[in-house]
């Protein structure tokens, strides 16, 4: 008598009684019957609660009965030529949301005048295409060039010191470097001390490197190395110039020499 009850009320095109809460393999939505829970939905169907919630935008695991749940990630049933078959309790816009699309773009593909549809039509669903990310480039370092770094710090020959400075307009002995370094594509930390902890010491300098003095307690002074036993430097007394470290007060107060490349 049961199935009796169960084949005619089909027949009169009626939603048919389902006692399983899997949905067939062709399906897209699971409608929601008495005694389930999202943990039951998720579990028979093989996903997670947290998959459903995502794939139906649910804030709470509160179900009722003759809800309807997508049980696919949106765009994962989607392609080119994908249909959906219009199932009973279906509307244009519950079959928008599901395929994360509009009601619009099904009537347009389908060239439907109304939001009128019936049960088994099979409508075109718009296709999603999808623009793959372009791979990384990676950074390509710039390679150092110690003569190129020379020819910029003589640009600024003459520059008048200025404490704290790190611009053209004025330097200090640790912002000279700082900019001339970074026309190079080097980094130096902001004081000559900071400079000297972080640098790599080298037994005696070449071109580029940078040589260290101590004019106030420890490496307060510093300058690139030129070759010729000389360096260009932004001296408090005579701003940007060039010096020999033999002199009488650069020799004694000399530290040694470090590479930053």
């Amino acid at each position: 008598m049961k199935k009796q009850f169960i084949t005619t009320i089909a027949a009169l095109g009626i939603l048919a009684v389902s006692y399983s809460s899997q949905a067939s393999a062709h399906e897209l939505i699971y409608t929601v019957q008495s005694g389930d829970s999202l943990w039951k939905i998720a579990t028979t169907n093989k996903l997670s609660v947290e998959q459903v919630m995502q794939y139906n935008h649910l804030s709470s695991s509160t179900i009722r009965i003759g809800q309807k749940f997508s049980l696919l990630a949106p765009h994962a049933h989607t392609s080119e030529k994908s249909t959906y078959t219009v199932k009973y309790g279906d509307s244009l816009s519950l079959i928008a949301k599901i395929h994360n699309t509009s009601v619009s773009e099904i009537k347009s593909i389908n060239h439907l005048t109304t939001d009128l549809i019936k049960v088994g039509q099979v409508l075109k669903m718009p296709g999603v295409s999808v623009t793959p990310s372009p791979a990384p480039v990676p950074e390509v370092k710039k390679a150092f060039n110690a003569d190129a770094l020379i020819t910029e710090a003589k640009k600024y020959l003459g520059v008048p010191y200025v404490w704290g400075g790190s611009t053209p307009a004025g330097f200090d002995c640790s912002g000279f470097l700082n900019y001339v370094f970074a026309k190079q594509g080097v980094s130096l930390p902001r004081t000559v001390a900071s400079i000297w902890n972080t640098a790599a010491p080298v037994s005696a300098p070449k071109k580029g490197d940078i040589v260290f003095f101590n004019t106030a307690g420890g490496p307060s002074h510093a300058g690139i190395y030129i070759g010729d036993n000389k360096f260009i430097h932004a001296g408090s007394s005579t701003g940007v110039t060039i010096t020999d470290m033999n002199s009488s007060y650069w020799k004694v107060r000399y530290l040694g020499a470090k590479s930053a490349k």
